[in-house]
């Protein structure tokens, strides 16, 4: 018996082997015409030959990343720009609101880059992954009133960002935080939010670029949620499989996208970004439409 399942379970490996080193590259946005090979070429030659940012890097990890994420694709990002000291990876595993996130990447960020502007930090461009583009979004609001404050208090630093790269972030809510929960970063996140609302109510003055990012089948976020309210994303297929929401971050053809931009070079993407295509079926999360 033993033997028979061993035997069983070795054969679906060996059917499944072949599958884990393919790629998809179908449907391919046509606004965002790289593929996932070409993609990784382009990071090891940009990696062979690194020109530097012009201002530090933040790269905001998202709900339960631990810093594995955020630590692989800040290694990427040092590679391509050749100046480790100058890309801050954050985490906010164990913060338990958004203000206790936002307050977190503020400290983070002054002590690595003091700013001797008491109402700012030095300006960076961030790339944030899932909720960490909310997180760099809310860092950067005006803080609201606190009656309750001590007048002689220091005043919240707004984080100065110039461009923001966000993958798979739920700026418009996320379509898994209906699911019951007392994370209050949680229900912030639930579609048409109060918390959303603030985001977008301050976006319009916000005085940075936004460049949003997604792989399609996201059932976490919802591939229609990672860009604000009508901005298309721009969007690659899932891979073989691979949960498209938690492999967005370190998907090597918006690395590279980002790297390009990063670098003052030509991305690889042109506007107007092209629309989601369309589905008759939500996607299973493992690329399988």
């Amino acid at each position: 018996m033993m033997q028979n399942i061993v035997t069983r379970l070795l054969a679906i490996a060996l059917l499944l082997l072949p599958l884990a080193g393919c790629v998809t590259n179908e449907p391919l946005n046509p606004s965002f015409p790289l593929t996932v090979d070409d993609a990784r070429s382009e990071i090891d030659a940009m990696a062979a030959a690194p020109k530097p940012a012009p201002r530090p890097v933040l790269v905001v990890g998202g709900y339960m990343d631990l810093g594995i994420m955020t630590n692989k694709v800040a290694g990427t990002i040092a590679s391509v720009t050749g100046e480790r000291d100058q890309v801050l990876p954050v985490r906010f595993f164990m913060r338990g609101s958004f203000e206790a996130c936002r307050d977190h990447l503020i400290r983070e960020v002054e002590a690595a880059y003091p700013s001797d502007d008491p109402h700012w930090t030095r300006e960076v461009d961030v790339i944030g992954g899932s909720m960490g583009g909310i997180v760099a979004r809310f860092a950067a609001m005006p803080p609201e009133p606190d009656a309750d404050a001590n007048a002689d208090a220091k005043p919240i630093k707004r984080l100065k960002i110039a461009r923001l790269f966000t993958v798979s972030s739920p700026h418009c809510g996320a379509k898994m935080a209906t699911l019951p929960t007392f994370d209050s970063r949680v229900i912030d996140m639930r579609e048409d939010s109060a918390f959303l609302h603030k985001l977008d109510a301050a976006l319009v003055n916000c005085g940075y670029e936004l460049v949003p990012y997604v792989r399609l089948g996201d059932v976490i976020v919802g591939e229609a949620n990672a860009a604000p309210q009508g901005v298309s994303p721009w969007w690659v297929q899932n891979q073989p499989l691979e949960f498209a929401h938690l492999n967005s971050f370190r998907d090597e053809r918006i690395l590279a996208d980002i790297s390009r931009r990063l670098r003052g070079e030509s991305p690889y993407t042109t506007s107007p970004a092209a629309p989601l295509p369309a589905r008759s079926e939500p996607a299973d999360g493992y690329g399988i439409q």
